[in-house]
């Protein structure tokens, strides 16, 4: 009898042990509540005022530098708690990205950026991120790998160089790290504009997403060896606007 009493005050044990690890800690930044999906994140005092600060937490969602497609894009960030149907409309937040000291990843760009249309189970959403140490490389190649769009599970970074030209999902950006960016996201249908900084024009556009997922949550991302720094994040949700019809193609000179 003893025993099984012991044995049952395990198994509870264990379950409590497990339930806490599968809970999402909740943070309150301002008006808005936030889930941290594998990653930590406190409100801190940063040049003069309140910001949101994020970082991928290794503990709960490992990283391995020899399986990049794997490890990275995945379910680290902090979702906006409330907002669960995100289709149309614009996204916006001020973010500012540093290395960690020491980094844990040399090669990081200070990974940094949005979910969206968040599947509620997190088996599916779009992004749009930034690599901040590259946006003003003094080589070409390198910033055209300034921004970065993927869809998880299937279409993840790695994937989507080996398998669509050149160019296709990656962009370049008037950024850098330790600056604050203003990063804007028009999301409409199947397409998808980036905005830096309140310029008049997009600095990227995503001609077709990739997900299947129409609808779903908002988040703030991080990945390895970044310290995300964010305020002001706007939702805003917008009916579908049908695209202008394109214009004929013009010959060349």
């Amino acid at each position: 009898m003893k025993n099984s009493k012991q044995i049952i005050s395990l198994v509870i044990i264990q379950l409590l042990i497990t339930s806490t690890n599968f809970a999402q800690t909740k943070l309150r930044f301002g008006k808005q509540e936030f889930e941290l999906h594998n990653v930590t994140g406190s409100v801190i005092k940063f040049q003069g005022e309140n910001v949101l600060k994020i970082e991928r937490d290794l503990h709960s969602l490992p990283f391995d530098a020899n399986r990049l497609e794997a490890t990275v894009d995945e379910k680290h960030y902090a979702k906006l708690v409330g907002i669960d149907d995100f289709e149309n409309g614009i996204i916006e937040v001020k973010m500012y990205s540093q290395i960690q000291d020491p980094s844990p990843y040399p090669p990081a760009a200070g990974f940094i950026g949005l979910y969206y249309r968040i599947a509620p189970n997190d088996s599916a959403f779009e992004s749009i991120y930034l690599r901040p140490k590259v946006g003003r490389a003094t080589s070409q190649i390198f910033r055209n790998h300034a921004v970065q769009y993927f869809s998880y599970p299937n279409f993840k970074f790695e994937t989507l160089r080996k398998n669509y030209p050149p160019g296709s999902y990656e962009g370049s950006a008037p950024v850098a790290l330790k600056e604050w960016i203003t990063m804007r996201i028009e999301v409409n249908g199947e397409t998808a504009e980036m905005f830096i900084n309140n310029m008049k024009y997009s600095s990227f556009i995503v001609d077709k997403m990739l997900g299947n997922v129409k609808k779903g949550g908002v988040g703030l991302y991080v990945d390895i060896a970044t310290i995300g720094y964010f305020k002001d994040l706007k939702v805003i949700k917008r009916a579908y606007k049908a695209p202008k019809k394109k214009e004929e193609k013009q010959d060349g000179i």
